[in-house]
């Protein structure tokens, strides 16, 4: 991150800045100074959230990458709302508390993967929150992508599974022979083996 850019290391894998900020303070002043810290990173002025009950309301309805709570609330400290909040969504989660107050509330939400720090606020050490918030977006990211991706290999193997039995039971190929019609059909038409596999069973299944 260099001074010029300092929004260039909170990018998403596919290079998007992360840019859908929920803000959630009750203060006037503490709103004003965190919304004056976060509009050097992100392009949009972030959603505003008063309380605990507004902020679950507004995750409900819309997606964040980043949610900062201004800790105490007046319904709830804060703890409650960003452990909800890392359990309901994908959004990273920035938690701002009186230096008094911050180690034990990051002992309550540390296992949520919430980001506490002190107020008043080190500018260096808030920097270093986002980055962190995210490197541990992409990470996420990352692991939602490959575990969609085995998903997707385990569905077409048991499509073309389902396939091969077909060709075994109607028209009386050996495993192997179904597998490589399947193989040279996939080849032949330029069509994936999943989607021969639908062919398949369109054509032989009922």
């Amino acid at each position: 991150m260099t001074a010029s850019d300092p929004a260039s290391a909170l990018k998403t894998k596919r290079g998007e800045l992360m840019e859908r900020v929920l803000l959630v303070s009750s203060t006037e002043k503490g709103t004003a100074y965190l919304c004056a810290l976060l509009k050097g990173y992100f392009p949009a002025a972030p959603a505003l959230a008063k309380n605990g009950g507004e902020a679950r309301r507004l995750t409900l309805d819309g997606a964040y990458d980043l949610v900062v709570i201004n800790a105490p609330l007046p319904d709830e400290f804060g703890c409650e709302l960003a452990r909800r909040v890392s359990q309901s969504t994908g959004a990273g989660i920035l938690l701002v508390a009186r230096a008094d107050m911050a180690a034990e509330a990051a002992q309550k939400v540390c296992d949520a993967g919430v980001f506490v720090i002190e107020k008043p606020i080190d500018r260096r050490l808030f920097d270093q929150a986002l980055r962190f918030i995210a490197a541990a977006q992409n990470r996420l990211a990352s692991l939602l992508e490959e575990n969609a991706r085995l998903h997707r290999q385990l569905q077409d193997l048991r499509l073309i599974d389902r396939a091969k039995c077909l060709l075994i039971e109607t028209l009386g190929m050996t495993e192997p022979q179904a597998h490589r019609y399947i193989e040279q059909q996939a080849m032949d038409l330029r069509m994936t083996k999943r989607e021969i596999a639908g062919e398949i069973i369109r054509t032989y299944e009922n």
